[in-house]
């Protein structure tokens, strides 16, 4: 579930930077008694409440319909679910940092973007060991990528996979009408095979809302930025910020510089509403229709619909995206070594990351299912969403993710990130000037990585 997450502050960036560099290694709880292979509840000795923590704005990971069912059936074992903010490398991240760190604090089961994978990986002594109470037996319903990401430096089990991205590209189907370009979903797909098609369907979309208070194309930089560079990342050794041996490549992976460049373009065309993902005035955009179009991983889709309400309900659509696919986003939950609910903890986890887990949250927010024997389920794969006109979603985003590959992520990919992020939101609302963009780009994403 990537990166939704309400407008943080950049002293929390630092932080959080000041936070990974300083962990160090803690003592974990001794293990507890495996529970049985197959994950089946089983009675705790005394009723427990296990809380699970996420982010994400819209409808987040989409838990409420599977907690409420879990809590029906588990009496002595109940859920307390709460999504704690929209943001997660600038507020989730470096809270749930000082609290692993300070050994408490943490819920009994944590959300982790997959762009902080490689910092937790890094660090085994934070988190419980999944292996000792049987999930390991899991691996065949997961992707290998996805599953191999969840396992820590040494070796051990220690998050399992929620939603994975795939890619589309939402639109507003009745702006798109009043501009007089085509509105159906396939034909708006014709209407863009690449970005340079993307960027005629721009301005003729500009051409017709010229005035001040008009609708711009493009929400702004961020999910442009990271749409593109989620295509261009596996046409350049499948990374972004940091090579496969965790060194940073900011400044010479030809990935990275592809997407700025395509964002810059089109902000310098003044196609953009210059607004930066995630934040009050986006999710405001998103609800009046102050721009019609922005990429959208799986999980935006939850977003969209969250912050645009149900008066909007079939204004919204979804198309290819320019270019191909791509794989933008996708979480993990963990349980945290500090928890004092381990075994129980992993009953809940086993279930919200198993097959009906994955269906519910489909249902409820849009995020595609990394459990391959979900994403086969006719719930899933026939599902249509009713906010988006009924698109077949089911069909759409499993073809999507069908032959995707994860990019690799280093370490203190959150913290570059979101530093790097921030240059295209000044470069695309004027405060950084254009020609001076990308060398700031690149200083601040190498600050961040220290």
């Amino acid at each position: 579930m990537l990166n939704t997450k309400r407008q943080g502050k950049l002293a929390a960036v630092a932080v959080m930077a000041a936070t990974a560099l300083a962990i160090t290694s803690c003592g974990s709880s001794e293990p507890t008694p495996a529970a049985g292979g197959d994950g089946a509840s089983s009675a705790a000795a005394a009723p427990v409440t296990i809380t699970v923590h996420t982010f994400g704005g819209g409808e987040n990971f989409g838990y409420d319909e599977a907690v409420k069912k879990w809590n029906a059936e588990h009496p002595n074992i109940q859920v307390k679910y709460q999504n704690l903010t929209d943001r997660f490398e600038d507020v989730f991240l470096p809270q749930l940092l000082q609290k692993l760190q300070a050994g408490s604090g943490a819920a009994d089961i944590v959300g982790i973007d997959e762009g902080a994978m490689g910092l937790m990986k890094a660090r085994p002594q934070f988190f419980a060991d999944l292996g000792q109470f049987g999930l390991e037996n899991r691996k065949a319903d997961f992707p290998a990528a996805k599953w191999e990401n969840g396992v820590n430096k040494d070796g051990k089990l220690f998050a399992l996979g929620t939603d994975i991205g795939g890619m589309t590209m939402c639109y507003r189907k009745d702006l798109f009408e009043k501009a007089g370009l085509p509105s159906d979903r396939e034909e708006v797909g014709k209407l863009w095979p690449d970005w340079a098609a993307f960027m005629e369907a721009g301005k003729k979309f500009q051409a017709a809302n010229p005035g001040k208070g008009d609708p711009k194309f493009l929400d702004g930089p961020n999910t442009l930025f990271n749409v593109v560079l989620s295509q261009e990342g596996p046409k350049n050794g499948n990374i972004a910020y940091f090579d496969t041996n965790n060194q940073l490549v900011i400044d010479k992976n030809p990935a990275v510089k592809t997407a700025f460049d395509t964002v810059k373009s089109f902000s310098e065309a003044g196609l953009t509403a210059k607004l930066a993902s995630f934040t009050p005035e986006w999710n405001a955009a998103i609800k009046k229709g102050g721009f019609a179009t922005m990429g959208c991983p799986a999980w935006m889709l939850g977003v969209v619909s969250g912050a645009a309400g149900d008066e909007n309900k079939g204004k919204w659509d979804v198309a290819s995206v320019p270019g191909g696919a791509g794989n933008w986003g996708g979480s993990y939950l963990a349980i945290p070594a500090q928890s004092k609910h381990q075994k129980e903890a992993a009953e809940v986890l086993n279930y919200l990351t198993g097959k009906e887990g994955h269906v519910a949250a489909f249902k409820e927010a849009a995020a595609f299912p990394s459990s391959i024997p979900a994403q086969q389920d006719p719930a899933v794969a026939d599902l249509k969403n009713e906010f988006f006109n009924d698109a077949p979603t089911g069909q759409i985003f499993g073809a999507s993710v069908k032959d995707l590959l994860p990019l690799f992520l280093g370490e203190k990919h959150a913290q570059v990130k979101t530093a790097a992020e921030k240059v295209l939101e000044g470069m695309d609302k004027g405060s950084i000037p254009y020609a001076e963009a990308w060398t700031k780009f690149v200083e601040a994403g190498t600050k961040a990585a220290g």
